[in-house]
Parts: C-alpha cells; sequence; structure tokens
C-alpha cells in the first residue's frame, strides 16, 4: 500500500483547496469560511518564500480568524527541507480560532512518507495552545521535546520508521486532554528503531488519563506490541485499539486473545495481517459485542516475506 490519495476531511471538517475562486463560491453557497479545512500547498521546485506568501494570502482573503483547521501539503520540497513553522508561529495572532493542523498531508507521487523532512514541531504546541488536533505525516528529522499541552485531544504521526527519540519526546510529554494517539511505528529500515520497552510509558497510561483510542499501526514488531498490549494497563479504559497496516500475525493474535479482557472495546482494528482463519474465527467468537475489523488478510509463509502497508 502506498498513501495514494489525499484526505477529504480533517478535524470533521471538508478539506477545501486554496485556489482562485473558492471564497467566493463558498460565500455564495452559504457556507461559513470557518465550515471547512483549508488546504495550501505550492509547488515541488518552489522554495519557502512562495508557501509564505500563500499562507499570507490564505489570511487575507479568508481572515485568519475564520481558519480553523489548517492543512499543509508540499512546502516546495519536501524531500530537502522541513515545512516553515517558523512562518506559522510567526502568524498565530492572525489565527486565533485554528484548533487543528495537519503536516505533509502528501500522497506517494508527491513525497514517500519517508522522505518527508520535519523538524523540531516543540515550538508549535507553544505557540497554539489551544490546538486540539495535531497530524504529522512522515518522521524524517523530527523532534519533539517535553511539553505540556492542556487543550490537545489527537495526536497522529504516520511514518515509515518511527524514531523511538520521537516516541520519547511524546512519552515525556504531558497531554492530559489528549483522547487520541495515533503512531505508525513502520520498519528499521526506514529508521523505526522503537521497541517493546520503549512502549511501555503508553502501555501503562499513567500520563494519559483521557486516553481513549491508541493506535499503534503499521509496525514491523506489531506480534511484539499485541504481546505487550494483553496485559497493558492502559488497555482497560481503552473503547478502541488499533494494530492494522503491520505484520500482526498468528504469535501476537493469540496472545492478546488469551490476555485480558476486550470485551469492554467498541472497535478492535487489526486490519491488514497475518493471521490465520482459525484465529480469525476465535476472535470474532470471543468478542461477539466488539467491531473486529480483519479484513485485508495477506498470506506469506516465510515470516520473512511479511510486509507492513507503507514503509518507504
Amino acid at each position: 500500500m502506498t498513501i495514494s490519495e489525499r484526505i477529504t476531511t480533517f478535524a470533521g471538517l471538508p478539506v477545501t483547496e486554496f485556489e482562485p475562486g473558492v471564497v467566493d463560491k463558498l460565500d455564495a453557497a452559504g457556507t461559513p469560511r470557518s465550515a471547512v479545512a483549508w488546504r495550501i500547498e505550492t509547488d515541488y521546485e518552489d522554495d519557502a518564500e512562495v508557501f509564505v506568501r500563500m499562507l499570507d494570502r490564505l489570511l487575507d482573503v479568508v481572515g485568519g480568524e475564520s481558519v480553523q483547521a489548517l492543512v499543509v501539503g508540499q512546502w516546495g520540497s519536501a524531500y530537502e527541507t522541513a515545512p516553515p513553522l517558523d512562518r506559522i508561529i510567526a502568524v498565530r495572532d492572525r489565527l486565533p480560532n485554528l484548533r487543528a493542523l495537519f503536516l505533509g498531508e502528501m500522497t506517494f507521487d508527491e513525497c514517500e512518507i519517508s522522505w518527508i523532512n520535519h523538524g523540531d514541531v516543540t515550538p508549535l504546541l507553544g505557540a497554539f495552545p489551544g490546538l486540539e488536533v495535531l497530524w504529522i505525516r512522515g518522521s524524517e528529522g523530527l523532534r519533539l521535546s517535553p511539553v505540556r499541552h492542556r487543550r490537545l485531544r489527537e495526536l497522529g504521526v504516520e511514518s515509515g520508521g518511527l524514531p523511538a527519540t520521537v516516541l520519547r519526546g511524546i512519552s515525556d510529554s504531558a497531554f492530559p486532554a489528549l483522547t487520541t494517539l495515533e503512531l505508525w511505528l513502520g520498519v528499521s529500515a526506514y529508521g523505526g528503531d522503537i521497541t517493546v520497552e520503549d512502549l511501555a510509558p503508553i502501555l501503562g497510561g499513567a500520563e494519559l488519563p483521557s486516553l481513549r483510542r491508541l493506535a499503534l499501526r503499521n509496525a514491523e514488531i506489531a506480534d511484539q506490541v499485541a504481546a505487550a498490549l494483553a496485559g497493558a494497563p492502559v488497555v482497560a479504559r481503552l473503547e478502541e485499539l488499533d494494530l492494522s497496516l503491520g505484520i500482526l500475525s498468528d504469535r501476537g493474535a493469540e496472545e492478546l486473545l488469551l490476555g485480558q479482557p476486550l470485551t469492554h472495546l467498541r472497535r478492535l482494528d487489526l486490519s491488514h495481517h497475518f493471521i490465520s482463519a482459525d484465529l480469525r474465527e476465535r476472535f470474532v467468537a470471543e468478542l461477539p459485542g466488539v467491531d473486529v475489523d480483519l479484513s485485508d488478510e495477506q498470506e506469506a509463509e516465510d515470516p520473512s516475506d511479511r510486509y507492513v502497508s507503507v514503509s518507504e
């Protein structure tokens, strides 16, 4: 699998590309400018100044107070440069109602996920204390130092290989309002060096008192993660557990079924997996009230032939 399509909604709002005439169309239709997630991007060959001018124009034309959700696509050569976060931070006073931000929303033909560059996102969280949703695609050069943020409800990092340093930054931060945490762990070949031991603070759950959805997706170590979740304290208060897109096999699936009860879950997503038919039937039989997604089953007799959905 590759990321071949752009998102159509973000933070509960339809995504609308900022382009000539689009504001007039919204106004004519009686649609509030704050009722969409605004998406901006530049061409691959453009430099950062082109993105800065586009951001300024968005604020001038739409009105910064009407921007509740911002989706940042290509900002020039994402293969070579990080997004101009300093400029987004510089105009924070013009974005008083920004509550959701997506950095790096690109398809594979614009930039492969493991080649999308980022930098230190810690200042961004400090500059926007009202931010409720932060989504990041790509993890090359991504950094996050421990931070306290009272309003953040959703945090997602999509990657082909998530560095343990980023995970530690998240684990050491204080996000008391966080209800959703989604991490694409990826593979070691693309920088994914996270171990189950690194996940211990999150699986313990003590620092994430509001967490209700935990997604540890696209994981090369899916079996080990499943085994750890079998006894993880955080599971008892979750409504949704997501281990999709990885290489979960009978080994991890068996551990998950033999572990603590999962009948309280609303949804268990195991899609894109290497689980046998017998175990798939057990999940359905033993979790009758849970929406269990076992779609997209894969086949590979040799474990070395198993693959996650998104790597490069």
